[in-house]
């Protein structure tokens, strides 16, 4: 597992994004006095609502490409490659949750923020078809 050292640091960070969001939308859904759950105010003028929807897209896209990646090294994808995907992954959606939070037109729908997302699951749709094709081999 020593050779896919950067693929799991890669995918703990993934690990860690979504936690950390989870903690932020509680966090603010609390200090607004709010309950757990999805916000009402569904505007993309409205913070809470940002805040808990980039949570849940890191949940959303989290297992489908961690699965996958882990699918991958016992597949026994080349490991650069894998962290190459795993890292493009990492960079994708930091920079998604960055455009998310900040707000403005960047990132309401159509524009930066779901060129983001779509990009990240063109990643993961490469990183299945990578990790088939090593099943296969």
């Amino acid at each position: 597992m020593e050779t896919y050292a950067l693929s799991i640091i890669g995918i703990l960070i993934l690990c860690l994004i979504s936690l950390g969001l989870a903690l932020y939308s509680g966090m603010s859904k609390g200090k607004a006095g709010l309950l757990s759950g999805p916000v009402a105010d569904a505007r993309d003028e409205n913070p809470l609502y940002r805040i808990d929807r980039v949570h849940m897209n890191s949940v959303e896209a989290l297992a489908p490409f961690a699965i996958p990646a882990v699918l991958a090294m016992i597949a026994g994808v080349d490991p650069m490659l894998l962290a190459t995907l795993v890292w493009l992954h990492v960079i994708i959606r930091i920079v998604h949750a960055v455009v998310y939070l900040r707000g403005g037109e960047p990132a309401k729908g159509g524009k930066l923020r779901t060129a983001l997302y779509v990009l990240s699951g063109f990643v993961t749709a490469v990183l299945i078809v990578v990790t088939g094709w090593a099943a296969l081999a």
